[in-house]
């Protein structure tokens, strides 16, 4: 039997697989599981819980705040906010447990959720294998004044959140014209809020949500939009969040795309030249443009690398004491201000770069020279063995050679499919396609299913 809780939280098509009866009793045992460890600490439990617009969020959000409260739980519902604001509200309201309803960059048929320990910090994997095994346990519910009380954000929630981003720049946006593509997300209204609050002259599309148009054909994930406005509008930059606000990629002034390993050299630049990047490190994906290792190395920063997925990034910045990661999808961890990825912030500190240089954002992009990249999928095949078959170690040897230090190879089995990701980074894209096929021609014939 599959894990409930997966690398984010629950997730899946909402009212199918994430359902009212299943946030209810998540809520009631996460409560349950939480007094068990003692996280309450014998003081009456209070809990927080955002959501996105998507409009499954409105009945989920609502089951698990019930289910919160039928355990003993006090519970203020904040309503629509980004994902990074809830776990930044749980440490800043001194709140037990959060929960955030959304299924981030998926279509608007997903949903999911997640849950955050006190400080805002992700539960750990024991804690939600706790909660998995009591869903559907008897439990003796409390009555009179010990069930849970239920209470209405009026807005406060968010401009707490938007003073705390103001307050982490060193460098206001007066004279700064930005273009803001919210996704229909629950950034719609706290991203642009904050930029002009920051001094920005903001141009804001895609922040009309009406429950159905989250993340459809706008935000991070297509930001075609957003570089046509930006050009028109004659914007200095653009950025572009997802869902849940959790990611921002950005866009220059001629509308050519900046992704999240261009911003991660810009931030890692500047951190570094305030001598505030800590052990001047950045942590990254291995699936991060060999471009931004090779601009790193060149500007003293030093790179580590995780696997994919941003629980990964993080757990390697906190083991090391590192304070800048994140990945080429635009999820960057400023882990001096947040204990997740966060699109506003990392949107306010890109820009603030801009303001405080003077210089425009191709300009500070340009320290990372993105290499081709070359993906190749790979289906039908016996991924079990992609580490272990010899003679597709030497042919990938055998590339690796031919690219030298200005490329690279990665081979990725898929977590969930029979499917191995062939990846080539080289020089130029002819030499890139090349590599790429003709490994995915060995892995085809050497990993076949019999």
């Amino acid at each position: 039997m599959s894990r409930l809780f997966g690398t984010d939280g629950v997730r899946g098509l909402a009212n199918r697989e994430v359902t009212a009866e299943l946030a209810l009793s998540l809520g009631a045992a996460a409560a349950r599981v939480l007094v068990q460890r003692g996280e309450f600490a014998g003081r009456r439990p209070r809990a927080i819980v955002g959501r996105d617009p998507r409009v499954s969020g409105q009945f989920l959000s609502a089951a698990i705040i019930a289910g919160l409260a039928s355990a003993g739980v006090d519970t203020e519902d904040l309503g629509v906010l980004p994902t990074p604001a809830v776990a930044y509200l749980t440490n800043a309201e001194n709140a037990d447990v959060a929960v955030m309803i959304s299924a981030s960059h998926n279509p608007m048929q997903d949903n999911g959720i997640k849950f955050f320990a006190r400080g805002g910090v992700k539960l750990d994997d024991a804690v939600e294998d706790a909660i998995e095994a009591a869903l559907g346990e008897q439990w003796e519910r409390p009555t009179h004044g010990d069930v849970g009380a239920i209470t209405l954000s009026r807005g406060e929630a968010g401009d707490a959140y938007v003073q705390h981003l103001l307050g982490t720049i060193g460098h206001d946006l007066s004279g700064l014209r930005i273009a803001v593509d919210c996704a229909n997300g629950a950034a719609s209204e706290v991203g642009p809020a904050a930029l002009r609050a920051a001094g920005a002259d903001v141009v804001v599309i895609n922040a009309s949500p009406d429950g159905r148009n989250i993340n459809e054909k706008c935000g991070s994930t297509h930001p075609e939009q957003l570089q046509a406005v930006t050009v028109a509008s004659e914007a200095h930059m653009g950025v572009a969040f997802d869902g849940d606000a959790d990611r921002c990629l950005a866009v220059d002034h001629t509308g050519a795309l900046v992704d999240g390993d261009q911003i991660m050299g810009v931030l890692a630049s500047a951190l570094k030249e305030r001598g505030a990047l800590a052990h001047d490190t950045l942590v990254v994906t291995v699936m991060s443009n060999l471009g931004l290792l090779l601009a790193m190395r060149a500007a003293g920063i030093e790179t580590v690398q995780t696997g994919v997925g941003d629980r990964y990034v993080l757990e390697a910045m906190r083991e090391g004491g590192f304070n800048l990661g994140g990945e080429q999808s635009g999820h960057l961890i400023l882990s001096d201000h947040a204990t997740t990825g966060d699109g506003v912030l990392t949107a306010l500190h890109l820009a603030s770069r801009v303001a405080a240089t003077g210089r425009t954002l191709a300009d500070l992009a340009a320290i990372v020279e993105r290499l081709p990249q070359v993906l190749v999928n790979v289906p039908g095949v016996d991924k079990s063995r992609a580490g272990t078959d010899e003679p597709l170690a030497a042919a990938i040897a055998a590339a690796e050679a031919r690219l030298g230090e200005t490329g690279r190879v990665l081979l990725r089995p898929s977590g969930t499919e029979p499917l191995v990701r062939v990846m080539v980074e080289a020089q130029t894209s002819e030499q890139a396609e090349r590599e790429a096929h003709g490994l995915a021609a060995v892995v085809a014939e050497r990993l076949a299913l019999s």
